[in-house]
Formats: C-alpha cells, structure tokens, sequence
C-alpha cells in the first residue's frame, strides 16, 4: 500500500497515491515461446486475414507526412465514421484504441470511493483506469459465464458512476440481446453511465443483436465504444471511438490528449472502413470457423462456452495433466500461442482466437492429443 497523503509529503521519495502500487497490471497474449522462431499467434482475438490493403496503402502514404501534428479532431475521420454509421459527427470522440476511452471515462466521473461495476469476468482495461482514480471496481456475478441484469444492479448503489459491458464480452465471447441491454438501461439510475464496449460487434450477426447505437442516441447516459482493431486488423495503430450524447463526449473531450490518434492510423482507419469486402471475408470467416471449432472441441468432451466473438472459449477439467494450464503449455510447445484466463477468474479455461483453416485443424488436433495422452 502507498502511504497516507500526510506522510507522502514527508517521503524521501516520490509516493504515488493510494491504490496505485495495489493495481494488478494488464497483460496481454503471449506473442513467442522459447526455442520457436514463428509461432501461430492465436493469443489476442487479432484480425488473422491481416489488415485492408486499402488501409496498408493509406498507412504507407502517410510516411510523407510524419512531421507534421495530426488533425487533433480527426475531422476526416470523424465524418467517415459518422457517414458509416448514421451518426452526428459532433457526438463521436476518437481515442488510442477504446482503451483510451475507458480510461477517460473513468477520469470524468470518478472521485476517490465512487464505484465502477462489470462482469466478473470483464475486460481488465475498465478495473485497470478505475483503480487509478482511486475508485472501487465491483463484481457482479456471470453465471453460465454470462452477463447477468440482475446481478449487475445488485451491484449499484449511490456512489456507482459507470456500468462497464463488453457486448459481446471478452473473453467469454458471451452476449446480451438488444432488449436484454434495453433492460439494464432502464434498471440504471439515470446519473449512472451504461458503456457499452462493441469491440466484437461486428461478429455477432443474430437477429436479436442489437449495437447500442440508438440507444446512445436517445439516451443522456449511454456510450458506446468500438475499434478498429479486431474486424478492420488495425491493432498496431490503435484507434477506437465513442459515440454518446454531449453531456458524456464534451467533457471527454475537454480531457483528451489532444494529438492521441495519428496521421497513419486515421488515414488507415478511414481506408478500412471503406473496405467493406475485406470486413465482409473477415466475418465470413470467424462465421464459418468458429461453429466449426465449438463442434469439435466439444467433440472431445470439452465445454466451449458459446461464443459470438473472433475466438472461443474453452473449458477445461480440473484434473492433473487436463488441466487449463497445462493445455496452454502442451500448445505453446507446439508452436501455437493461446491464451490462458485466470487473471479473468477462469482458470479452467483457454481463450483461442479464430485462425485461417490449417491453423484451426492444427489446434484441434493437437488439442485431441493433449486430452488423449
């Protein structure tokens, strides 16, 4: 713990202030194995197509301009996306990836001992930016690994100021139906923020899926973030968005880096949105893939938690030699990259990410030797 305001001006050193020191730090799939050059990476929900060749010429034709500042409005940006998704420009805010917009959210509103709540199982990016504003992350139960309305406003009291929901989740790959989220909305207080994370939404195609959008048009406390790290493979140049009414962007906005998204990665952002054949084969894809992978693995007498996301989600028994853990070993030593879960309260599971059809195969097989052995 970092001590007390009235002991920190008296260090002999730089104190930073309580809670800071307590938070558990982000850490994200594993990107190589020893002893093997060129692993599969199926580790981080990544765009396995790679990215748009539109956006890859955009990006290379930014590198005349790397001296310049970049537009800290993202004016040609924000019109591509508003014109994208029928949405009014001057309530969009532009981030580095989503995570930036958690983060700023969490500044806006909360003061030390004001709570967050999410999923048990949620993105570690909302408790990570809650925690450095000394605020208090609370809970709520997911079960059936599943966002739960009620357990969520079991969760809310007087001092709650956001509500965190990645719809579809991460990384349960679980979601909530339109009129499911409609309800927890109307369950909210209207003082507390309901953010809806659309990291995945691109990939849950049901009929009862609804994206947020609307909601955060009508409503004074809904956002909704997205990115264009996932569908559009942009990771590397991290940029998301939000979309709310004034009330939640302006202050956002008075907050917010002012040169947070560069030139390369908007000029790439907006040649991906344009690429609507490359979105559609990276859907196609995780469509076609991802029923495949559920049915085989569960082939093999694993639990794989149904998922609308670019991964699944595997479940494994607590049994020495079956387990989670050594199952994300037996595939590292393989040369394929999973991600193990437990710093998300599922040990027993392993997160695996969508790959091309060889990658898929190989996981399979490897996973049918590993529970056979």
């Amino acid at each position: 713990m970092t001590a007390p305001a009235t002991d920190r001006f008296a260090a002999p050193r730089p104190t930073p202030k309580p809670g800071v020191l307590d938070i558990a730090a982000y850490v994200g799939g594993k990107s190589k194995v020893e002893g093997i050059a060129h692993p599969v990476k199926l580790s981080s929900n990544e765009n396995i197509l790679g990215c748009s060749e539109m956006a890859r010429a955009a990006y290379r034709d930014a590198a005349d301009r790397l001296h310049l500042y970049p537009d800290g409005k993202a004016t040609a940006l924000r019109a591509a996306v508003a014109a994208h998704f029928r949405l009014e420009p001057e309530r969009l805010t532009f981030g580095d990836g989503s995570d930036e917009i958690f983060a700023l959210l969490n500044q806006v509103y909360l003061e030390p001992g004001d709570n967050i709540v999410q999923g048990e199982h949620g993105f570690a990016a909302y408790a990570i930016g809650a925690r450095a504003c000394q605020g208090e992350v609370r809970f709520a139960k997911e079960p059936g690994q599943r966002i739960d309305i009620d357990e969520v406003v079991k969760c809310v009291d007087e001092r709650t100021r956001l509500v965190f929901i990645a719809n579809p989740a991460n990384p349960t790959g679980t979601w909530l139906t339109g009129e499911e989220v409609r309800a927890l909305h109307a369950a909210l207080p209207p003082s507390v923020v309901l953010v809806l994370d659309g990291a995945y939404a691109e990939f849950c195609t049901d009929p009862r899926f609804e994206d947020g959008l609307d909601l955060a048009r009508n409503a004074e406390n809904v956002i909704v973030t997205r990115t264009f790290s996932k569908l559009h493979g942009l990771a590397a140049l991290r940029v998301g968005w939000g979309y709310g009414p004034s009330g939640i962007i302006d202050p956002i906005e008075l907050i917010r880096p002012p040169f947070n998204t560069s030139i390369p990665a908007q000029d790439a952002a907006i040649a991906a949105l344009a690429d609507e054949d490359f979105q559609k084969r990276s859907v196609a894809l995780v469509e076609q893939w991802r029923p495949w992978l559920t049915q085989q693995l569960g082939g093999l007498g694993l639990e794989v938690t149904p998922s609308a996301a670019n991964f699944v989600l595997v479940n494994f028994p607590d049994v020495p030699g079956k387990t989670a853990r050594e199952a994300e070993a037996f595939l590292a030593s393989k040369g394929y990259l999973v991600r193990a879960v437990a710093n998300y309260g599922l040990p027993d599971a392993i997160r695996i990410s969508i790959g091309l059809e060889a990658q898929n195969r190989a996981v399979v097989d490897l996973i049918a030797a590993f529970v056979g052995r």
